[in-house]
């Protein structure tokens, strides 16, 4: 893989040039920045920038001033190759707080290793309704141990408007729900993005992550995509390199100051 062309490519495809990521989202273009706000509870944020030194931080004050006009939190994904160099200092200036970095991941499907076996006792549910829907947010809850109300009502939305658009999998142990991953497809980018790939305590450990990783991937591929991205913990790096996916750069989001409750 051509990693200088690719994320060049990634940047032009599902940043520079983003779609909403669900039914009542939008996209806008201004002040250097490509910005998504959300739906009703969906996620806002800046997703990509063209800025230097002269330019960043009035760029970030009119983010913060514009979202906490609409009444909104938001995030400045920030990636590593993004410019200025000390782009994340400038918004830790203005009072974001950063959260955990992780590795952006991309693989390109000739490429990757699918041969992967579903666990004995363990199968794959396609979800498709409100019932699954609420066993992914029911297990993304476990493993991740936060709160999952957004992305249960995201997912609703999706498959009830849009359900081109998005693929969900829940890994079931009889009937008991123990791992579950969700997969967006934009229509017009090369990127297929995989999300909130998680464990339950107690099943971590036994190949069922590398198979929800392995078939979304063929789900991707059946619908003509070329690339997987996923934005990677320490914890899934390792795996995904086995997989036949490599690092990139980084990203890491950065949260925009708190918004004053109304008087």
């Amino acid at each position: 893989m051509r990693h200088a062309g690719v994320l060049a490519l990634f940047d032009r495809d599902m940043r520079e040039g983003a779609r909403p990521d669900a039914p009542g989202a939008r996209i806008e273009r201004a002040d250097g920045v490509v910005r998504q706000v959300g739906a009703e509870h969906g996620w806002n944020g800046v997703l990509w920038s063209d800025l230097d030194e002269t330019t960043a931080d009035e760029a970030i004050a009119a983010q913060v001033r514009y979202f906490a006009g609409l009444g909104r939190e938001f995030e400045w994904k920030l990636y590593g190759h993004d410019l200025p160099v000390d782009l994340g200092r400038r918004l830790r200036a203005a009072g974001f707080t950063p959260e955990p970095e992780e590795t952006l991941m991309i693989a390109e499907f000739g490429q990757m290793n699918l041969d992967v076996e579903v666990p004995e006792g363990v199968r794959l549910l396609p979800v498709t309704d409100a019932v699954g829907v609420d066993m992914v947010a029911d297990v993304h809850a476990q493993a991740f141990g936060r709160d999952s109300s957004r992305m249960r009502r995201q997912l609703r939305a999706q498959l009830a408007a849009a359900p081109d658009t998005v693929v969900a999998v829940v890994a079931l142990a009889g009937d008991i729900p123990i791992s579950a991953a969700r997969m967006e497809m934009l229509p017009g980018t090369r990127f297929a993005g995989l999300w909130g790939g998680g464990t339950v305590e107690g099943w971590r450990g036994r190949g069922i992550y590398r198979a929800l990783v392995a078939h979304r991937a063929r789900v991707a591929a059946e619908h003509g995509y070329r690339y997987l991205q996923v934005d990677a913990t320490s914890q899934s790096r390792p795996i995904l390199e086995r997989l036949g996916f490599e690092p990139l750069t980084t990203t890491t989001p950065y949260v925009s100051p708190t918004v004053p409750a109304e008087a």
